[in-house]
């Protein structure tokens, strides 16, 4: 068997997003877990999207999130040139084969002729097709003009890895446009060369091309190619589920997922499982478990939602389960800047407390910064509390000096301010959600932050005691 080859080929119109590099993700695992090669493969011939710096946001994007390729524009190989721009002359040649075997010439007609063969097939209810319309006499290639693709209209039966067997009538056959009037090719007829030329043996892509295939199939028999084997990747859809998700509608960028403190293989184990499973009830993979366990012929063929919920749960998670060594290492931009301040050390005592708040580490900025700056006494803290506002002024301050006699005999160990604060409880008669939750406000400025008795003791005795005590000033004004 042929060493497995599968590609990424995007086009350089701007960010990816999840619904793209799922498509990577499937053909860089297929390639992995059968020590074969992955290229990126830059389909660049229509200039006219084409988006400034897309192709080093592409790069960037895939090593970000560990997908290394074994060749493409930026990494030499024995098939290269990666970019199809730099492939012109490739194109033009396998082109001219078909004009010698009859099976493409130039285009003749204007574009008002073509709309007026489209609405002479509207009016007579037919499908448009151009080979209906197909001159008689048929000229050879000419500078300057369009080269079409002569088809040869047959039913097509064949095997996707995805959606199973399929059969094609010859009415999904008609002429196409192979190379444009300014010497590119078109996708149709470009890929293909590339992925023969490129040793490609399994291509990967979405749904949206699975109604060419056909056509596909013809230009394989008229240049006597084989086809790789083929696998349709259903879309991704929006939240609503109503259509596919795009740029157009807000995806985000994947950089941008990450840059926020998304961690790379929460990104990978979420898209891997957008319409794939095992077959058991595990909902997140490690990558390894990825390349072990995935298969392509298990990969549903209905729609996935995108569901940016579960990619903060499976975030959340790995989170919580990385070592804090490593957990320190990721979280080094995106600390407040007050934080430079503090010893490591003492970060990380912070980063320990918090790590099982984190969803995602842009979150530890608003979750810390109360370890590392004096904040300005929120008055709102207390009277958006549920509980809290229920009490008079005068009974928040009596708890709050009576918490602050309490913790003055403290040695604010953890044990200790445990035994003393329940005690406090049993003398006040109070509740755990009322009165700690007004300690942790006044030495917070958050309605919500790590145990209380833990980030007490990270505070230390004189700033927790100097925050309670302003928390009474504030009121008492």
């Amino acid at each position: 068997m042929n060493k497995i080859r599968t590609r990424f080929a995007p086009s350089p119109t701007g960010f990816l997003h999840v619904g793209s590099l799922r498509t990577a993700l499937f053909a860089w695992l297929m390639a992995k877990q059968n020590n074969g090669d992955f290229i990126l493969r830059i389909e660049d011939t229509d200039k006219s999207r084409e988006v400034e710096g897309s192709i080093e946001h592409i790069i960037k994007s895939l090593k970000a999130l560990g997908l290394n390729y074994n060749e493409g524009p930026d990494i030499k190989g024995p098939y290269g040139p990666y970019r199809q721009s730099d492939r012109l002359d490739i194109y033009k040649e396998w082109a001219m084969k078909l004009v010698d075997k009859g099976r493409a010439y130039s285009e003749i007609y204007s574009e008002e002729e073509l709309q007026n063969f489209r609405n002479e097939a509207k009016q007579s209810k037919e499908p448009f097709l151009y080979r209906n319309f197909r001159p008689k006499k048929l000229n050879g290639y000419k500078e300057g003009q369009a080269l079409r693709f002569k088809s040869e209209p047959k039913e097509y039966l064949y095997n996707d890895l995805i959606y199973g067997d399929l059969k094609t009538p010859k009415e999904a056959i008609d002429d196409f446009i192979i190379l444009k009037s300014d010497g590119y090719p078109t996708y149709n007829f470009a890929h293909i060369i590339d992925d023969y030329l490129m040793k490609i043996t399994h291509i990967i892509r979405s749904s949206e091309f699975l109604a060419s295939v056909p056509k596909f199939l013809n230009l394989y028999e008229a240049l006597e190619i084989d086809p790789p084997k083929m696998a349709t990747a259903p879309a991704v859809l929006g939240p609503d589920g109503k259509k596919k998700l795009s740029k157009r509608d807000n995806a985000k960028d994947i950089l941008e997922y990450l840059n926020e403190g998304y961690l790379k293989d929460a990104l990978i184990s979420f898209m891997a499982t957008l319409g794939w499973n095992d077959g058991t009830r595990q909902e997140i993979f490690s990558v390894d478990q990825l390349i072990q366990k995935f298969s392509i012929n298990k990969v549903q063929r209905s729609p996935a939602n995108f569901d940016e919920k579960r990619l903060l749960y499976i975030n959340g998670y790995l989170i919580r389960n990385l070592d804090l060594d490593e957990l320190q290492v990721l979280s080094k931009s995106f600390w407040p800047k007050e934080a430079q301040n503090y010893q490591e050390s003492y970060q990380r005592k912070v980063l320990a407390l918090i790590q099982e708040r984190l969803k995602y580490l842009g979150e530890i900025e608003a979750l810390s910064l109360f370890f590392f700056k004096e904040l300005d006494v929120n008055k709102n803290l207390i009277k958006d509390n549920n509980k809290l506002r229920e009490f008079t002024n005068e009974q928040i301050i009596k708890m709050l000096e009576a918490s602050l006699e309490v913790l003055l005999e403290s040695d604010f160990e953890v044990d200790d301010l445990q035994l003393k604060l329940n005690d406090l409880l049993q003398k006040l008669n109070q509740k755990p959600a009322i009165l700690f939750s007004l300690i942790r406000i006044a030495t917070t400025q958050s309605p919500s932050s790590p145990g209380l008795f833990e980030t007490l003791n990270l505070l230390g005795k004189d700033r927790s005691l100097n925050r309670i005590k302003q928390q009474i000033s504030a009121l008492n004004n």
